[in-house]
């Protein structure tokens, strides 16, 4: 959430920065914003104004009636009366405008930093790497979903009946592929420092705040609604979260947490062979990083998560690629984000693995998160996170990739973890 005095001060920059995004109302909103909080600041003053006349007058009234003033100690009386209804109304008003003014905050997503390409969809993306050359198969090779099929090491008909589309239920090999990866990430990020936490996978609407999946992804979150809970679409909500209303001292930063969890999506209105098989589920499981850093420090500590995630698809042997996002193709929270794709060579398409993003201080304000400095003041901390990785494209992948006559060659850093070298 945005900060109405950085709004006040540096409005032109915060249009223009909205306007890259794409919102053609953002002078209008804005406007509205800085409108809504002048009133809560005039409401607020006549409120305390009010207040201290009525602090004021009740403790005159017993003098008066000392001085044996009856009247005029009536007479403060019903004034106080009469102030204690004005304030109780003006209450009300202070406790509408903030509310109003919270929820207006709450459209804003972030400001898109400077080095954020322009653009309005995901063609307009900024490709920084790509591999030299890409992978090709034979005329008989086959996409993933009719490989898990053949080799019986994933089941959608068994999730159907289960739970419905979108639930696959991995089996035999496929199931130990998917524990020997979600193994291998939780390692890799264990020797660069993050501390392992397993979060709930179920929040509170003050969680999803915090972190801005509501009320933006609202609509693609599962509601508990007897609870007035949601499951997780991400890892990243839960962990940032066991930071809210928290001051850090600031020799402890950066903190490094990862975690792995399952993720729930309901992606509504996904259809066609783009989400076919492993490419879009209700439920995945993922590995993220998150790291809360110095304000000063935040965009080395990005290109550092950068650097891991491009680290683990070299380990898995991978062909990928890295994407700067577009302002029109940025998260709603997001300052800055890395995309990496991997290339499916038997769909002949790039499959989104991972993002990696800087929030600044977006997230920080909506958590109270700040820390303490050596002169005992607070401020804002920024925010980063990155899938490190989603499983479900990363297996496509490695399933098709690998596909020889014999059968499917697994990448020689999981072999340890899996405990096998072929599906076959």
């Amino acid at each position: 959430m945005l900060i109405v005095s950085d709004i006040r001060e540096n409005r032109p920059e915060f249009i223009a920065g909205l306007e890259k995004r794409g919102m053609a109302d953002a002078t209008a909103l804005l406007d509205e914003v800085l409108a809504l909080d002048e009133k809560r600041k005039s409401t607020q003053t006549k409120l305390d104004e009010l207040l201290a006349e009525s602090n004021k007058i009740s403790k005159s009234i017993g003098l008066l009636m000392k001085e044996g003033k009856q009247d005029e100690a009536n007479q403060a009386k019903a004034k106080t009366s009469e102030l204690k209804s004005q304030t109780k109304e003006l209450g009300q008003v202070l406790e509408e405008t903030k509310q109003e003014l919270d929820d207006k905050l709450y459209q804003i997503p972030n400001i898109p930093n400077e080095e954020v390409p322009a653009g309005n969809s995901e063609d307009d993306n900024e490709v920084l790497y790509t591999v030299d050359q890409l992978p090709e198969l034979g005329d008989d090779a086959l996409p993933h979903w009719e490989l898990i099929k053949n080799y019986d090491i994933i089941d959608f008909d068994l999730g159907v009946k289960i739970t419905g589309a979108g639930f696959p239920v991995y089996k035999g090999k496929g199931a130990r592929l998917q524990r020997a990866l979600v193994n291998f990430f939780l390692d890799e990020a264990d020797h660069q420092g993050y501390d392992e936490v397993q979060p709930p996978v179920v929040i509170n609407e003050a969680s999803g705040r915090g972190t801005g999946q509501l009320p933006d992804k609202e609509g693609q979150m599962y509601h508990i609604t007897d609870s007035d809970l949601y499951l997780i679409p991400t890892a990243e909500v839960p962990i940032t979260n066991l930071y809210r209303d928290v001051i850090v001292d600031e020799k402890d930063l950066p903190i490094k947490n990862v975690g792995f969890t399952p993720c729930f999506r309901r992606e509504a209105g996904s259809w066609g062979a783009h989400v076919r098989g492993l490419n879009r589920l209700h439920q995945f499981d993922k590995v993220e990083i998150v790291q809360v850093q110095h304000p000063d420090k935040s965009f080395d500590t990005l290109i550092e998560m950068r650097d891991h995630v491009e680290g683990l698809l070299k380990r898995l042997e991978l062909p990928y690629r890295i994407l700067k996002l577009c302002a029109g193709d940025l998260g709603f929270t997001s300052n800055i984000t890395y995309d990496f794709e991997v290339y499916s060579a038997a769909q002949k398409r790039w499959l989104e693995v991972s993002s990696v993003s800087n929030f600044k201080t977006y997230q920080a304000n909506r958590l109270k998160l700040r820390y303490r400095d050596a002169d005992n003041n607070k401020h804002l901390l920024h925010t980063l996170n990155g899938s490190a990785l989603a499983l479900p494209r990363i297996i496509a992948a490695i399933l098709e990739n690998g596909q020889t006559p014999e059968g499917i060659k697994i990448p020689a850093a999981l072999h340890q973890y899996a405990g096998f070298e072929t599906i076959s």
